[in-house]
């Protein structure tokens, strides 16, 4: 599956934005997605995840409470919404598959910036 993440951009703190990632295929349904995010000169870190259907989500601590991961399978798309942003948010989203929750991500898109001035 291809994927392409939009939606990034600039906010200030205590603002919102909804990430989107878009996949290419039928098979959408069947792949578990997952959001994660790098910062500079920082590691790539896992932000979210869902499962095929949609029903199980996890969440790093950083951001739970404050983002939530969801997906339209019909639209082959997936979402993070982002609410209550901090600077420490300020990051490059990657969105990414998986052949279910646990296994590798194999597939991933090309990355939208997002940052949070203070």
């Amino acid at each position: 599956v291809q994927l392409q993440a939009s939606g990034g951009g600039l906010v200030q703190a205590g603002g919102s934005l909804r990430l989107s990632c878009a996949a290419s295929g039928r098979t959408f349904s069947r792949y578990a997605m997952g959001w994660f995010r790098q910062a500079p000169g920082k590691e790539r870190e896992f932000v979210a995840s869902i499962s095929e259907s949609g029903y199980t989500t996890y969440y790093a601590d950083s951001v739970k409470g404050r983002f939530t991961i969801s997906r339209d399978n019909a639209k082959n798309t997936v979402y993070l919404q982002m609410n209550s942003l901090k600077p420490e948010d300020t990051a490059v989203y990657y969105c990414a598959s998986a052949r279910a929750l646990g296994m590798t991500y194999d597939s991933w898109g090309q990355g939208t910036q997002v940052t949070v001035s203070s």
